[in-house]
């Protein structure tokens, strides 16, 4: 009498539309490669010989990299046509500049790693945001934002933790490796999808 086999009674529907969950997917694998290094950067920068104040004045540059950056990003989303294709070279620049850690022996070798970086978050950032908007499905606006949040939330929490771990146990180059290669991934990701997909 009742269709308890039936497939429409144990259908599945997905979260959020499919290009949505595959902007997710990368930006979190993105996001937890940057994670990773984040909560123990000051005992990196200790032990290549700089003080706390270093530790300061890198961050800095990284985010005075990332402001100049954003500004003739934001300017190339509005006339680029494929704009996945620039959060994929965001990706990339982000996973060249982590690579850039295992070389860094001086304060001006990582002065650069932080440019590179902040050049990388800079260029990935207007783009990804621009085309995860155009995705939004009509009155979930909030809903699909706040995934985002959630998931840059849970992707922090798991790579700080994985990045203190790996650390203890390998070593910052270890960490570099997998920041490296979780960049490379998700730039790798979004450059193969079918253009119709976002």
């Amino acid at each position: 009498m009742y269709k308890l086999h039936s497939r429409r009674y144990f259908k599945i529907k997905p979260p959020f539309n499919k290009a949505i969950r595959l902007l997710l997917m990368a930006d979190s694998m993105w996001l937890m490669g940057r994670a990773m290094l984040g909560p123990i950067y000051a005992l990196f920068v200790a032990e290549i010989g700089g003080s706390l104040f270093d530790a300061g004045i890198t961050f800095g540059v990284y985010a005075l990299s990332a402001g100049i950056i954003t500004l003739v990003s934001g300017t190339l989303v509005d006339r680029v046509k494929e704009n996945e294709l620039i959060i994929a070279a965001g990706f990339l620049i982000s996973g060249i500049g982590f690579g850039l850690y295992t070389m860094v022996d001086s304060m001006t070798m990582l002065l650069i790693a932080q440019a590179v970086i902040g050049a990388g978050e800079a260029t990935k950032f207007p783009a990804y945001d621009e085309v995860y908007s155009k995705h939004l499905d009509k009155n979930k606006g909030g809903e699909e934002w706040g995934a985002w949040e959630s998931v840059a939330y849970f992707t922090t929490a798991l790579g700080a933790v994985a990045g203190g771990y790996v650390a203890s146990k390998y070593g910052f180059d270890a960490i570099f490796g997998l920041m490296t290669i979780l960049s490379l991934s998700a730039a790798i990701f979004i450059y193969v999808l079918p253009r119709k997909a976002l």
